[in-house]
């Protein structure tokens, strides 16, 4: 019962759908932040997902012709509120989705415990890959320690690492750190040093002194994981320093073009692992203009809509939708649960026939969930900055996971001892 065909989910779904008018919604709240040091990458990324689901109920009358409630709950990506927010919609919540790695870190041992699956789409704790520890948590479709295999992969790919120095310039926040233990192990097996440069929140725009260190170390290269201001400011410095840009590479939330527009041609060369593509030719876009744009129900403009992050926010909504529709399909019910959506999430097949149903062409890479496997692991694209727009300068790469599966089920099963009691799911084998 893991993977469905559109025929088969339509049928199930047609054969509930009669019910539907009795249903109310399917409540789906975003812990948005549209304020904050964050907003410039949280408003394009919350315009795409309020647009894909905003569609969906214009065109489709929601999923399984049930509405979407996508309530935002606005965080300012502070933890403390964004825990509130958690609690504050939990009641009829079938899913929440904490957009911070902090606050997933927060409401990760809550969910064990009220049931709801968190949805972090490319974001919080990298070993909730680990399904069987981590029954309610999801990162699909591709995780930290993916995202920095994935890079130095890339620059392997340039030429050999033994010997080279790379900085990890990254936010000091548990955002900054996820990547650090795969890193520090890759920087052991391949030979090449790594220097850690935190940057704190409120040097963010100001990294002079970050600067100063990585002219004193020259590295060869850097490696950034940064998010929000701090991802401007580095780039910033970066073209005033004169750092060669073609050895600058980013995470997935350090590819937004309204930072590089800000340096234009100046910051060419750039680089950001990518797990999405912006395709303005995609199906969905039309689909998208027709019944949320052209009706004036948009939130968003043409430039941000041919961005990166806008086109990445729908992305993150159609999983979510795949994911209740899955649900729907394999309960014989429209109008679904948490604890129901919770299989769907882990039973989600994204080939690329199922993509391209979508209107995704070109938008994320296939991948697949089970109950071991949260995570996924589409891979990426390495998406480079032409003075004007990103463009893909790569094949899909694909993350070596089984050079940090041993790793992912250690700290998984640490962390499960330090919140013990913690519930474990003792029929999923790795192989599930």
């Amino acid at each position: 019962m893991k993977h469905f065909t559109k025929l088969a989910i339509a049928a199930v779904v047609a054969g509930v759908t009669a019910g539907a008018a009795l249903a109310q919604e399917l409540y789906t709240p975003n812990l948005a932040y549209r304020t904050g040091p964050f907003a410039a990458t949280g408003i394009p990324l919350m315009n795409g997902q309020a647009d894909y689901l905003a569609m969906l109920n214009a065109r489709d009358g929601g999923i399984g012709g049930i509405p979407v409630n996508a309530e935002e709950c606005e965080t300012g990506y502070s933890t403390e509120k964004g825990v509130e927010c958690y609690e504050k919609t939990k009641g009829k919540a079938i899913v929440t989705q904490p957009w911070s790695t902090g606050i997933t870190l927060q409401v990760l041992p809550k969910t064990n415990i009220d049931m709801i699956p968190i949805l972090a789409p490319g974001y919080g704790f990298s070993p909730m890959m680990d399904g069987a520890t981590f029954q309610w948590a999801f990162n699909m479709p591709a995780g930290y320690w993916d995202a920095a295999d994935m890079i130095v992969q890339y620059l392997e790919s340039q030429g050999s690492l033994d010997g080279k120095k790379i900085a990890f310039l990254h936010l000091d926040h548990p955002f900054g750190k996820e990547p650090i233990p795969v890193l520090e192990q890759l920087a052991a097996a391949k030979g090449f040093s790594m220097v850690p440069i935190p940057v704190g929140l409120k040097e963010m725009q100001n990294q002079s002194a970050q600067w100063l260190q990585i002219r004193r170390e020259r590295p060869d290269y850097v490696v950034m994981w940064g998010w929000g201001a701090m991802n401007a400011g580095a780039i910033t410095e970066a073209v005033k320093t004169k750092f060669p840009m073609e050895n600058f590479v980013g995470v997935w939330w350090s590819g937004h073009d309204a930072d590089l527009r800000i340096a234009g041609a100046d910051a060419k060369g750039y680089k950001s692992i990518s797990w999405s593509f912006p395709n303005q030719d995609a199906p969905v876009m039309a689909a998208i203009k027709e019944h949320v744009v052209d009706k004036g129900l948009s939130k968003s403009d043409a430039e941000e809509m041919s961005g990166v992050f806008y086109g990445r926010g729908i992305v993150i909504s159609a999983i979510l939708a795949e994911g209740i529709a899955t649900a729907q399909a394999h309960f014989g019910t429209a109008e679904i649960n948490a604890e129901q959506l919770r299989w769907g999430l882990e039973n989600i097949n994204m080939t690329a026939e199922r993509i391209s149903e979508l209107g995704l062409d070109g938008m994320v890479p296939p991948f697949s969930t089970s109950c071991a496997d949260h995570t996924g692991h589409s891979g990426g694209w390495m998406l480079e900055w032409d003075g004007e727009k990103f463009v893909k300068v790569s094949d899909l790469l694909t993350a070596n996971v089984d050079g940090y599966k041993a790793l992912a089920q250690t700290n998984a099963a640490e962390y499960a001892s330090a919140n013990a009691p913690w519930p474990v799911n003792e029929n999923c084998s790795a192989t599930n």
